[in-house]
């Protein structure tokens, strides 16, 4: 935090700029609080900087003290600037009314409802008693129902409602805990549902689906112990085998179902309340996380939430309830058919969600921004994201320093936003894949919607390599200098970004699918990175990928091209004797038919789980490869697993071992997962050697496997080397958005721009 000192000696009067993330949060009634209780004049109010204070008096050195020692909860300052005024008439401390202007500020996450509310969501006492739209000052909405700052409410979705006399005493109250509290609403004056929370317990108990509008968008939720209803909402919702998160009561309730450790516990009771990766139990209904041995789980984060544990409680007087175990469990589910955006506004829940849910209920508040749950996983001892939006989006990234502004347009799949200003980037929430129309839209109108709340005008844009994702083409359309970034080499950007690296390092890329620079299906690629630019030193051995991009979803073809690559035909009938298809793509692989090939991890797993047996065909990304780390226990090396040629690393002798069928599925996981720590470990430390740098970033969609993340990590720092992890944003296309702005920043900023290419 910058914080420039006041003078020695106290002046009667100082002007103060604080900047971060300080509307929203509670800071004026703060700042008014304590100027009231050290007896300063002045004012505090929210401007497009932040917010702006003047204070006058004796005790001016003890107010900023306690300025940056002691912020509201949900503050996060980033600087606090003083300059001496003259000395003015005053006798009082004043809130002014917002001034608007060019926004320097932005716009904090979603919060949790905070305990002080849920105590009054329990209290008969309380004129907030069961009402699912109590909140305050610590908690509750912001990002999804505020549509420009400063923040006000007549700036926010809760603009039609007016204050009733009871909540706008309450707003006015310094000593109130909703003081200027700009969601305040209460039973006789804010939101309405349109079914009680007793009416959904009553359609669960009945085996029924539940389509609840929340704080970012609507869930589909049903009864997490029954079987019927979690195959019925599968059916339904499109979704064969992709696992569901799940929403237990409170952390007794979840140690019934999962094993979970002191870390997770923090991460999964954080203010931001994501869905937390843990070890399953397994005494849920199996088509929750159908051969998986991990289960999302999450808290309840709205009072709505809380309020249908309540009725399924019985709906207790006492609050005695609230950490005492539950047996209900619910599977809550983004609302929407696969591949869809998240439902957030009434009609199109009317209009989408009535063939899959049996109860659609609705409330009357607008969702401005629709936002997905985030996930998130303990990856070697610290948090990571699988995915990115609710509780942590907008929150910006801090850059290693200022620069133009960029907007990236990020990846076709797990597409994301990146614009920055100054010295800091703003990811977007989680948006989807862009195949859908639907989701084609909220891609876009998430751009926008960046771009007004930072009332920025990018100067440059940056997209993906590839012609024809979506995202390319959006980029090639807003007339601004492009830079298309190579996919893998945006990957490691990002992961270096996040953690202000500038210097030259290495990075080993693992994923699916990026277009290589001469139009070549890479995924396994190890690269060294200067600024701006990127040169691949090696990777992975290609593999024959029979049928190109069909190949992802029918890994019986990997498993024919890893046969090929072998020189085993003879093995094809035996391996995929109920794939009819197969055994004639290799007969015709054997008559000289030339597949295209890929240096793909993504693929290789797919390999290796054809012919394991595991997996023929796949319902979702990357299912083969999650179930065959949902198998290991511990990784272990194989004599020779692998072999170096000229840079490149090529598995055969561990596939060829594989397709032997000599092991068991968990032996050949264990055994899979060993041998690509130890290659590629090998692998990066040979170029670390060469090129003279031990810092090495590890992304790509591969790394959210959590073995393979913590081997690499474990093995690389062994060696010496320092191993960077994604924190921030997930690894995957997630967060390629932020590798592709911090490239073409760097480009910006080099004297290249020649090099970016004119869009008109």
């Amino acid at each position: 935090m910058a914080y420039a000192d006041a003078a020695q000696t106290a002046p009667q009067r100082l002007r103060v700029r604080v900047r971060g993330a300080v509307q929203g949060v509670g800071f004026r009634p703060f700042v008014h609080d304590l100027a009231t209780r050290l007896r300063l004049d002045g004012f505090v109010k929210n401007d497009a900087a932040g917010v702006l204070l003047e204070v006058q008096g004796e005790r001016v050195n003890a107010f900023l003290d306690a300025l940056s020692r002691r912020p509201p909860p949900l503050a996060r300052v980033e600087a606090i600037e003083v300059e001496e005024l003259p000395s003015r008439e005053s006798s009082s401390f004043v809130i002014l009314d917002s001034v608007s202007g060019a926004s320097e500020t932005r716009i904090i996450p979603d919060a949790a409802v905070c305990d002080d509310c849920l105590d009054e969501l329990f209290d008969p006492a309380s004129r907030f008693h069961l009402y699912p739209f109590v909140t305050c000052t610590h908690c509750g909405p912001r990002y999804t129902l505020t549509r420009r700052l400063p923040y006000d409410r007549a700036q926010t979705s809760m603009a039609p409602f007016a204050m009733c006399r009871d909540c706008a005493r309450d707003y006015r109250e310094p000593a109130n805990r909703r003081f200027h509290a700009e969601p305040i609403c209460c039973p006789q004056c804010g939101p309405k549902l349109s079914a009680s929370p007793a009416d959904i317990v009553m359609a669960l108990r009945a085996g029924k689906i539940v389509a609840t509008k929340g704080v970012g968008g609507f869930h589909l939720i049903c009864d997490a112990r029954n079987r019927a209803a979690v195959e019925k909402l599968r059916r339904r919702k499109a979704r064969d085998a992709k696992p569901f998160a799940v929403m237990a009561a409170n952390v007794s309730s979840v140690a019934s179902i999962a094993r979970a450790t002191d870390q997770e516990l923090d991460l999964l009771q954080g203010v931001a309340r994501p869905i937390v990766l843990m070890q399953s139990r397994g005494v849920l209904a199996e088509a929750v996380a159908p051969r998986l041995n991990r289960l999302g789980v999450m808290l309840p984060y709205a009072p709505l939430h809380h309020l249908i544990f309540h009725a399924a409680a019985g709906a207790p007087t006492t609050k005695s309830w609230l950490a005492a175990p539950q047996e209900l469990v619910l599977v809550a589910t983004s609302a929407n058919l696969g591949g869809d955006a998240l439902v957030k506004d009434n009609d199109e829940a009317q209009a989408r969600l009535a063939a899959i849910a049996d109860l659609i209920v609705t409330h009357d508040r607008e969702i401005v921004t629709r936002l997905d749950d985030s996930v998130m996983s303990v990856v070697a001892g610290a948090p990571a994201f699988l995915r990115r939006a609710r509780g942590f989006t907008p929150e910006p990234i801090e850059l290693a320093a200022d620069g133009p502004s960029v907007i990236a347009a990020g990846a076709h799949l797990k597409a994301t936003i990146t614009v920055t200003r100054g010295r800091e980037a703003f990811v977007s929430q989680h948006v989807g894949d862009l195949s859908n129309a639907a989701t084609a839209r909220f891609y876009r109108e998430t751009a926008q919607r960046l771009i007004e709340l930072l009332d920025v005008k990018p100067e440059f844009v940056a997209c993906d390599l590839h012609p024809d994702y979506y995202s390319t083409r959006w980029a090639e359309e807003q007339g601004l200098p492009l830079m298309r970034v190579q996919h893998h080499a945006a990957h490691l950007a990002a992961i270096l970004a996040e953690h202000r690296v500038e210097g030259s390092a290495l990075g080993l890329a693992l994923d699916g699918h990026g277009l290589g620079d001469a139009g070549q299906s890479w995924g396994g690629e190890l690269m060294r990175l200067d600024s701006a630019s990127w040169r691949r030193l090696g990777g992975l051995a290609p593999l024959p990928a029979p049928g190109g991009d069909r190949a992802a979803r029918e890994p019986w073809r990997m498993g024919v091209g890893a046969l090929a690559k072998l020189g085993r035909f003879d093995a094809s009938e035996r391996l995929f004797a109920l794939e009819p298809r197969a055994i004639e793509t290799a007969r015709l692989i054997g008559q000289g038919y030339a597949p295209p090939v890929t240096s793909s991890m993504g693929r290789l797993f797919d390999a290796a789980a054809a012919l394991l047996g595991l997996s023929t065909r796949q319902h979702y990304e990357a299912q083969a490869a999650m179930e065959m780390e949902a198998l290991v226990v511990t990784p272990r090396a194989m004599e020779v697993a692998f072999r170096h040629l000229d840079g490149e690393l090529d598995f055969s002798p561990l596939l060829g071992v594989l397709a032997e069928g000599r092991l068991s599925s968990r032996e050949g996981a264990e055994l899979f997962h060993g041998a690509l720590i130890e290659g590629l470990s090998q692998l990066v430390v040979r170029a670390a050697t060469a090129q003279g740098l031990d810092r090495v970033a590890l992304g790509g969609g591969c790394m959210l496997n959590r073995i393979l993340a913590e081997g690499l990590t474990e093995r690389l720092q062994g060696l010496g080397l320092r191993p960077l992890l994604a924190r921030k944003l997930p690894p995957s296309d997630g967060g390629l958005s932020l590798g592709q702005a911090a490239m073409a920043r760097a480009l910006a900023q080099s004297g290249n721009s020649q090099d970016f290419v004119p869009c008109v």
